[in-house]
């Protein structure tokens, strides 16, 4: 378990996508009654402790009892980046979100592996619902992922039941990477990943009556395995950073 030094608490910047259709035959997923849970994992390619919480956030893939309720995202920090290996996942942007999701939650508690469990630090060796009784969903989500085409990713949907201060965030995430560290304190690892996200998209603010419309584009690097992409949404308390409602939805064939 890695501490960090503080710096000041930056709220993440928002990246504006275009305007795109959504195929008709785009694959959908919707969340049902209950509210679901995000689980962040801030981690780093640099930090010798993080690879067993890579690893742990992985075995989700296989844990269909958790999947309609759990929500994993692995953000890669990039303040280890100095100590002799750069993480080619690693963004300020997660940085900046630890943090402020730490000022939020009125907590000094930053460090990798960190686990946040809808924006809370969380350090159990259970399951990510242990303690979590079923809540009833405040708040509803749609996506609808389009064919990725054209080097973009078409992503649309709707969202209701957000509270006033309430913020909808995207998140783009792919699995199935690896990388061969040549430095630093995994120097000579390979380490797998799953969960990871490439891009993050937000805050968007619902309309008075909390509801949003989604009509967003991922851009997708070369290299990116669009059959291992994915995307989740969530709606973030602004001012308390807890999360209201979670939802995931993996590429489809085709």
């Amino acid at each position: 378990m890695r501490p960090h030094a503080p710096f000041p608490i930056l709220a993440a910047g928002l990246v504006l996508a275009a305007v795109v259709p959504i195929a008709a035959a785009a694959c959908r997923a919707d969340t049902g009654s209950a509210r679901n849970v995000l689980l962040e994992l801030y981690t780093s390619e640099g930090c010798d402790s993080c690879p067993p919480a890579d690893r742990r956030l992985s075995q989700l893939k296989e844990r269909r009892d958790l999947a309609a309720r759990v929500v994993p995202l692995a953000f890669h920090v990039d303040y280890w980046d100095r100590l002799g290996w750069t993480d080619r996942f690693a963004s300020p942007q997660y940085t900046q979100r630890q943090y402020r999701m730490a000022g939020l939650a009125r907590s000094r508690s930053v460090y990798t592996p960190q686990f946040l469990r809808n924006g809370r630090d969380w350090r159990s060796a259970g399951s990510p619902l242990d303690g979590v009784g079923p809540q009833p969903a405040g708040t509803s989500i749609s996506l609808e992922l389009g064919a990725a085409t054209g080097g973009q990713l078409a992503v649309g949907g709707t969202i209701s039941g957000a509270k006033s201060g309430g913020e909808i965030w995207l998140a783009l995430y792919e699995h199935n990477l690896e990388s061969r560290v040549l430095a630093g304190e995994n120097g000579g690892k390979v380490l797998r990943h799953d969960y990871v996200v490439r891009r993050l998209i937000g805050p968007l603010p619902p309309d008075a009556d909390g509801r949003l419309s989604l009509r967003q584009q991922f851009a997708l690097e070369p290299g990116w395995k669009r059959s291992d992409l994915g995307v989740v949404a969530f709606v973030q308390d602004g001012s308390s950073g807890e999360i209201l409602q979670a939802l995931q939805r993996h590429a489809c064939p085709g």
